[in-house]
């Protein structure tokens, strides 16, 4: 009788430990001296005494992010260096908003089969986001599960964590009538609307990833996989300069519409002037492919805005001086009375 082993059923051992070997290297690179353990243990250790005596009253603040359907354009180019990027970037916007710093970042990465060489293309892109965040790539894991993931696919998850003084935690309860709404420009589609994007350029609109539209930069592949804006320069560059923010929002799935109501406290609505920042082509072309209403395009996509600060107006002028050519800023809107609607003017 012919003997079974485990890579018979699937999964290979070896190549989990060759993409150990491949990504360690790199890992190790993000490490700060409050990380006490490297790759390979069951669990991750970081000392927060260092960090916890700058705070007076310290709050953890954690967040778990996916990359969604955009793993499947990555798969669409055999090109996955950046999707890692993404996960880092979305993770850490989303603690942001809240006035955290982000220290640390675990991830997973699932496939029917591992591939070491593409685990070593996503984890050097999550590898260099950390570095550029400052943020510690602690651990992950990596796992080969035959039939749950259809052949070639991928799923990709990280979880950050952060952390902010209690009292100055931002939640969106100080909003009022007359503060402004400052839009950072977003780079295309970051993470978010790709079961859309897809059927509007693949099924409907016929394109395939190395296509050209003349609307278009580049090819539609190279436009769907820009990598996610990582917007923790600018937010910890304003709060370190002692700005006051009533509220931060990370446009993600959902949109302008769905992400602002998130913050804004009861009897509090937003006006958005729809010509207050350039329109970004991919979303014009993906509109008039599938002649898709303005309003579900606000609902599926960032639309070019991908964060968003509410201040007094008094706060323009600091902000922008913060922001120290980091990015351009967008006056997008005003808050207003009302039931935490978001009225495209």
């Amino acid at each position: 009788m012919k003997k079974i082993n485990y890579k018979s059923a699937g999964v290979d051992i070896n190549a989990g430990n060759e993409a150990v070997d491949l990504i360690k290297e790199g890992v190790a690179s993000t490490f700060t001296p409050n990380v006490l353990t490297g790759l390979g243990s069951f669990g991750s250790l970081y000392d927060l005494k260092p960090i916890l005596n700058k705070y007076d009253h310290p709050v953890m603040v954690q967040s778990i992010d996916g990359v969604g359907t955009k793993t499947i354009i990555a798969r669409k180019m055999n090109k996955f260096d950046t999707i890692g990027i993404d996960l880092l970037s979305a993770a850490a916007n989303d603690i942001l908003v809240m006035g955290a710093k982000p220290l640390t970042f675990l991830d997973y990465i699932a496939n029917d089969k591992l591939k070491p060489k593409i685990v070593e293309q996503i984890v050097s892109g999550m590898v260099k986001a950390c570095r550029d965040t400052g943020v510690s790539l602690v651990g992950g894991e990596t796992a080969e599960m035959p039939d749950t993931y259809l052949p070639g696919e991928h799923d990709l998850v990280g979880v950050i964590t952060g952390i902010v003084e209690k009292d100055k935690i931002i939640t969106g309860e100080k909003i009022r009538p007359g503060n402004v709404l400052v839009g950072l420009p977003s780079n295309g589609l970051h993470t978010n609307g790709y079961s859309f994007a897809r059927k509007l350029f693949f099924d409907v609109g016929g394109y395939n990833v190395n296509d050209c539209p003349d609307e278009l930069e580049s090819s539609v592949g190279n436009t769907l996989l820009m990598p996610h804006i990582n917007y923790t320069k600018h937010v910890l560059g304003i709060l370190n300069a002692g700005i006051n923010l009533n509220g931060i929002i990370h446009i993600t799935g959902g949109g302008l519409l769905e992400n602002i109501p998130r913050v804004l406290p009861k009897g509090m609505a937003v006006e958005i002037n729809r010509g207050s920042w350039p329109s970004l082509p991919v979303f014009d072309l993906m509109q008039s492919i599938g002649n898709v209403d303005e309003t579900e395009m606000f609902r599926s996509f960032n639309m070019g805005i991908g964060m968003v600060f509410v201040a007094h107006p008094d706060e323009i002028s600091n902000i922008k001086k913060a922001l120290n050519g980091l990015s351009s800023m967008f006056l997008i809107g005003s808050v207003v009375s009302g039931n935490k609607d978001v009225i495209i003017k």
